[in-house]
């Protein structure tokens, strides 16, 4: 687990989170998660609601993930695996109960653990210029579970799909703008 200092990770005095940090707090159950990022907060939101690039990046590289069932919006569900080449499979599942531009609360289930539900809010924070900040929390119903959700390696699988994102992010810049319809050629004249 990584123990930010002042200021943000590594001690950077401009507070910038360019590396994952995940925090556990140690008097409620929580895991918080803040990264920032060279896109806008539109930008990853789109990459955190739209099912073709969240496959692209979530978790780490050795696993492919397909989505089973995805519906962004308030009251909507959201069902994915992850399948790695030795045929393991990591199923997911969960409800999104609020989807604004600003942010997220979804639950999270792995199915593995099926008792155990967390209540995830991700945040994208405008840090201007073009960066956003994520804050996501997960809350759990207990420090056992929330221990063992950290102890599970959690941790790198989260840093390996940000890294992913980060690199999705550099390279269709504006296939991730939220005002482009990707069925609509920008420039037909182009053609």
């Amino acid at each position: 687990m990584t123990d930010p200092t002042i200021g943000g990770a590594d001690g950077d005095p401009a507070g910038r989170y360019d590396q994952t940090v995940v925090e556990a707090d140690e008097h409620v159950p929580i895991i918080r998660i803040t990264r920032d990022f060279a896109a806008t907060p539109a930008q990853l939101h789109r990459a955190h609601t739209d099912p073709d690039l969240f496959v692209r990046w979530i978790g780490p590289d050795e696993l492919t993930t397909r989505i089973i069932d995805w519906d962004a919006r308030d009251g909507g569900s959201w069902r994915w695996a992850s399948e790695g080449d030795d045929g393991s499979v990591f199923e997911f599942r969960g409800c999104f109960h609020q989807v604004t531009p600003e942010r997220l609360v979804q639950t999270f289930t792995f199915l593995g653990t099926p008792d155990d539900v967390a209540l995830e809010t991700l945040r994208f924070d405008d840090l201007g210029g073009g960066r956003t900040r994520l804050h996501a929390q997960s809350l759990v119903d207990s420090f056992e579970a929330r221990d063992a959700w950290l102890a599970s390696g959690m941790e790198g699988g989260v840093d390996a799909g940000y890294a992913k994102l980060d690199a999705l992010l550099a390279d269709v810049e504006t296939d991730l703008d939220p005002d482009l319809d990707p069925d609509v050629d920008p420039d037909p004249a182009a053609d």
